[in-house]
């Protein structure tokens, strides 16, 4: 525009601020989430459909598709958590590389499904199941995150660099308590803890859902609609302050609800580290936006879609649906590394 144009032009010029730089951004967007959306639907139809003998529609082939409609509850719960939890864990560290499982999440959940086994044998393992259990299960998990978070955002440390630091430690001594109980144990017992704590969705028990997915419905929830004060915190403690946002509360809601949403997924299906990395990474890469509020409802999809598909793959070519996380481990790794060298950076 000419310098001296007149002040009727200026103020008659379009201008435009938000996620989508131009119309063809936001187009590509919209057809990015319409084709994982319809994949996300085939996996679905696949998953119901294949193998079953009846015909599509009858009341016979409703009832077997009805039992493998839980194997589908159980993916989508995992993928919600997985994708809140892991976005919103690199906005509060302001770190893409890390993940959740950082702070201990699922060396804790080893440690107990080991001490179970240890003290009480086989047969109290085995006892250890039902939504009692999954309860002490997920509030162990939520309060030695949250203490640890108090402790070290709230004390005289006020640092999450420190507070990672002895998350790392801390999952690292739970660890190798784990692995000291798990050589004293029998070879039976041994394959049988080996099972429990696997990640794998069959290990998820349905009377749990009732208890499960209001939790993770309304903390998916309240982390969306705080999508706008997710941008400000990825932005860092000092631009967050100037913006008017208190930013250590901030931080310390969104590690709790982190902390809430993993410890459901790792206590309903047993602990998958790479998942939430591939996933928000893959979200990431294909929205190439800031706005958690385009971001995350990609991670959603991808992870359902990384779920469904390695399980129908596995379920139904390989006979191990029990190894899901193998292929997760292989292809989401690759994928991932494509993204990183097409791109060239995080």
């Amino acid at each position: 525009m000419p310098v001296n144009a007149p002040e009727s032009d200026v103020r008659s010029t379009p201008r435009h601020s938000g996620p989508f730089a131009t119309p063809r951004q936001r187009l590509k967007y919209i057809t990015l989430v319409t084709v994982l959306m319809v994949a996300a639907l085939g996996f679905t139809v696949a998953h119901l459909s294949y193998g079953n003998p009846l015909d599509f529609g009858t009341e016979g082939y409703w009832k077997i598709a009805r039992m493998r409609v839980d194997t589908l509850i159980a993916m989508l719960i995992v993928a919600f958590c997985q994708a809140f939890a892991t976005v919103s864990f690199h906005t509060a560290t302001n770190n893409r590389i890390i993940t959740p499982s950082i702070m201990g999440f699922e060396a804790l959940y080893v440690a107990v499904q080991t001490a179970v086994i240890f003290f009480l044998g086989s047969a109290g393992l085995a006892a250890f199941t039902g939504t009692p259990q999954f309860i002490v299960q997920s509030v162990l998990m939520i309060v030695f995150a949250v203490g640890l978070y108090t402790w070290l955002l709230s004390g005289r440390f006020g640092n999450i660099h420190v507070m990672l630091l002895v998350g790392v430690v801390l999952g690292g001594g739970l660890g190798a308590l784990s692995t000291f109980m798990q050589r004293l144990l029998e070879p039976s017992e041994f394959d049988i803890l080996t099972a429990r704590t696997f990640g794998n969705v069959g290990n998820a028990d349905t009377d749990n859902f009732a208890l499960v997915i209001p939790i993770v419905a309304v903390t998916c929830t309240i982390l969306y609609l705080r999508s706008r004060r997710l941008n400000v915190v990825a932005l860092g403690r000092d631009t967050a302050g100037n913006l008017g946002i208190n930013h250590k509360r901030e931080l310390m809601m969104l590690l709790f609800m982190v902390a809430v949403l993993m410890a459901m997924t790792t206590s309903l299906v047993g602990p998958m580290t790479f998942l939430g990395f591939l996933v928000a990474t893959l979200a990431y890469q294909l929205t190439d936006t800031y706005d958690h509020r385009l971001i995350l409802p990609v991670a959603v999809l991808v992870g359902y879609i990384v779920l469904s598909g390695s399980y129908f793959i596995m379920r139904n070519f390989f006979y191990a649906e029990g190894a899901v996380t193998i292929i997760i481990e292989l292809v989401g790794g690759s994928v991932f590394l494509f993204f990183i060298m097409r791109k060239g950076r995080l």
